[in-house]
């Protein structure tokens, strides 16, 4: 089975407290670029992978693990175990996930959001998904306040076209949620210092203060529940690596002091630009797929993205292609096929010359085409039941 390794070599180690900020790949919660080591990052971020054992009691609990678990595309946790510890005692967990709302919704955004879907719906939990619209809003300097609004109702939509339980998933903005966000996001800041903050996060002097109070609202929902109810729930936050500073850095640092559980994680690998070393980002819109594409658009980007065949295809039906790197099938693999067996199948003829790249596109091309359209159609759907899913002060 593929299981999506992405080696780099290191030529330096500098090292950052939270995140990793490297000359060849960088992660941090503000930015992914490069080839990422994510054995390294579970290294140096201190968190544990998801071996069978953890499948096995997944699949105790769900009938089936989702197949990114399977695949491994959610593959890093950090108390995980505990979590279905407390869940077999009868103790309910909650989910808590978010967008920074800076731009269009494309799949890479969507990938821990379905993810997150079906741990709500197999395990009947809460979901609070945070936009930290406060946050985009401060960090470019280019974004109004106008725009960032506008994209959150985008996102929003995206968000609930994913099916969702409305009795039970919670979306909130910041900066219509900040006054019972804003006691525990202070209860949080007393506790932290400037220097820890610049430590964990590369605040400089040029950074604004709100970017500098930030973290302590971004932690602050791993324990919104707890005091909405009056008592300790446990958090689960399934999300990209990338923003595990939040959570290892401040949130389960502080949770002790104020006397709530710490929050558990389970992280997810990134889904790669269509075009090898760029970044997905709608300023280039063929390195990703929005959710808003037309279906023959994304046609076209996903057969013009890099491949991992053969210059030829006499050298092609020879030594085979290369899923690791091909774009079109890490797409599959990922978060377009479901079907185990289909995707093995291709991966097999594809490495063994059997399947040529143009061939692989198309079917990669088909089945985002029909993601699409069905998606497109929930989206619009969302528009009716909008209201259902947010919380307002």
């Amino acid at each position: 089975m593929h299981y999506l390794h992405a080696k780099i070599i290191l030529t330096k180690d500098n090292l950052l407290n939270a995140g990793i900020k490297l000359a060849d790949y960088s992660v941090t919660p503000w930015e992914v670029k490069g080839e990422v080591d994510y054995d390294r990052l579970v290294r140096d971020f201190g968190t544990s992978y998801i071996n069978q054992s953890l499948l096995d009691r997944v699949k105790k609990h769900t009938g089936e693990p989702h197949f990114m678990l399977k695949r491994k595309v959610f593959f890093s946790h950090r108390d995980f175990n505990w979590i279905l510890d407390k869940y077999e005692k009868g103790e309910k967990f909650f989910l808590y996930t978010g967008r920074g709302p800076s731009g269009d919704t494309h799949l890479g955004h969507l990938l821990p959001w379905i993810f997150t879907q079906y741990l709500q719906e197999k395990f009947g939990v809460e979901l609070y998904f945070q936009i930290t619209d406060d946050e985009k809003y401060m960090h470019d300097r280019s974004l109004t306040r106008k725009q960032v609004s506008e994209f959150a109702y985008e996102n929003i939509l995206d968000i609930i076209a994913l099916g969702f339980d409305p009795e039970k998933t919670f979306i909130f903005k910041n900066t219509e949620y900040i006054k019972t966000m804003y006691k525990i996001s202070t209860d949080i800041a007393k506790h932290i210092t400037f220097s820890t903050a610049k430590g964990i996060f590369g605040f400089q002097n040029s950074t604004n203060i709100g970017m500098i109070f930030f973290p302590s609202l971004q932690a602050a929902t791993c324990f919104l529940p707890s005091e909405l109810k009056g008592k300790n729930i446990p958090c689960l936050i399934p999300a990209a690596i990338d923003q595990d500073d939040y959570w290892r850095g401040v949130a389960r640092e502080i949770a002790p002091k104020l006397g709530y559980y710490k929050p558990a994680q389970i992280h997810s690998k990134f889904l790669p630009a269509l075009q090898r070393g760029e970044k997905m980002s709608a300023s280039k819109p063929n390195t990703a797929i929005f959710t808003t594409d037309e279906p023959e658009v994304a046609e076209k980007k996903i057969k013009s993205a890099f491949t991992g065949g053969r210059d030829t295809i006499e050298e092609h039906r020879k030594h085979g292609g290369n899923p690791d790197v091909d774009s079109a099938f890490q797409y599959l693999y990922m978060i377009l096929e479901e079907d185990d067996k289909k995707i093995s199948e291709i991966e097999e003829d594809y490495r063994a010359g059997n399947l040529l790249s143009g061939e692989l596109k198309q079917i990669a091309a088909e089945k985002t085409k029909v993601f699409l359209k069905e998606h497109q159609r929930k989206r619009e759907a969302a528009k009716k039941t909008f209201d259902k899913f947010i919380l307002r002060d």
